[in-house]
């Protein structure tokens, strides 16, 4: 990718009271329980909201900015972010939220880049509490805006979209998406019938499962058949995916088995595979955000799903940053040192971030593999 986001800084955020967090195509994260795996991709989802305009509604959808704050050592909340421009300088944003009565203020919040020619970085956006400014190019200079800003949302989300680099920022940043394992109830989404639709990404929920899966084997065969290919894979006797009709507009997911002569249809299959169908569909969508982020995707799957899993992620980072919160050993012993990223408390409760490689994992690496050094407490990350 020739634009990517590179640096995360979190400072005040639950557990995470100053980490800096390297943004590379794939990152496995690893970590004991309450280590602060959830709070990282929380925070890039916060940060996405923001960006889309929905700041508040995604603080008060994690109970309101003093509960997120660090307890008893963070008075407010800073988060930057910097992305690689191809050619340029990167791109830098920051934002800093504190308490304010019952609701929260802004702060401070910048977005800059570094230009040849000035002494200091050229600010887009420079705005400090109710001080509002954005560079305004026919006056060239920063000018308060003339329209009533939202004080609960970032500047960010509302300045004009003047610029390309900012512009492409912004909307990376807020089609930033967070998978949770995938809802396999009985009457969940992707167990049913679904209205189809033109999507190339399944859903969160799977909600869009059979739409996209169909989408793409009628728009774009090759990559539906490696879908196929994978399932092959994952499991031997599966020959292909069926799309019957229910009612007007309307498909199921039909599975065939070489064992059986009749379709097995979604409600039908178990959950290890339906999130394995949904995760294989996800990673191969053409149209992923440019970061996407999974928490838990080993839930339900087999351990020998785990490396062909691995070899998806990769073939996915291609398109997008893909961020991955795990608890699984035997995924982690598909991964390189380079794709993994150990989280750990330190003795005052917070967390601190350390990827693999800068470990000296080398000669340990000749006799052992990954998860066995996890085990056997060299990467730290309690298994």
């Amino acid at each position: 990718m020739k634009k990517q986001f590179s640096n995360l800084h979190i400072a005040g955020f639950r557990r995470l009271r100053e980490v800096d967090f390297s943004l590379q195509p794939l990152t496995v994260v690893i970590g004991a329980n309450g280590v602060g795996k959830t709070s990282l991709l929380d925070v890039m989802s916060l940060l996405a909201a923001s960006a889309e305009g929905h700041l508040n509604d995604a603080i008060g959808g994690l109970s309101g900015i003093s509960s997120l704050l660090t307890y008893d050592r963070a008075d407010r909340l800073k988060i930057a972010l910097s992305m690689d421009m191809e050619g340029q300088e990167p791109i830098e944003y920051s934002i800093e939220i504190t308490p304010s009565a019952l609701a929260y203020s802004i702060e401070n919040e910048k977005l800059t880049q570094q230009r040849n020619n000035l002494s200091s970085p050229f600010k887009f956006i420079d705005s400090h509490l109710a001080d509002i400014r954005y560079y305004e190019k026919e006056d060239s200079k920063l000018q308060r805006p003339n329209w009533e800003h939202k004080q609960l949302e970032s500047s960010l989300a509302q300045v004009p979209k003047m610029f390309e680099a900012p512009e492409h920022f912004r909307r990376a940043l807020a089609s930033s998406t967070l998978y949770h394992a995938l809802n396999v109830a009985s009457r969940a989404p992707v167990r049913l019938p679904q209205p189809m639709g033109l999507v190339q990404l399944p859903g969160k929920d799977g909600e869009d499962l059979v739409s996209c899966l169909y989408y793409l084997r009628e728009t774009d065969r090759d990559r539906f058949e490696s879908i196929e290919d994978t399932l092959r894979v994952a499991f031997p006797t599966f020959e292909r995916l069926e799309f019957p009709p229910v009612a007007a507009g309307t498909m199921a997911l039909a599975w065939k088995d070489r064992n059986f002569t009749r379709q097995l249809y979604a409600h039908q299959l178990s959950e290890g595979t339906l999130r394995f169908l949904w995760l294989a569909a996800l990673l191969h969508s053409p149209s992923l955000p440019a970061v996407t982020m999974i928490d838990e995707p080993e839930v339900s799957l087999h351990p020998e799903m785990l490396r062909l899993l691995a070899e998806l992620f990769r073939e996915a980072s291609q398109r997008t940053q893909l961020i991955v919160a795990t608890h699984s050993d035997r995924l982690v012993r598909f991964l390189e040192p380079h794709e993994l990223a150990v989280m750990d408390l330190a003795e005052d409760g917070c967390t601190t971030i350390a990827r693999a490689d800068t470990f000296d994992l080398d000669a340990w690496l000749k006799d052992y593999a990954l998860d066995e050094l996890w085990h056997m407490g060299r990467l730290g990350g309690r298994a």
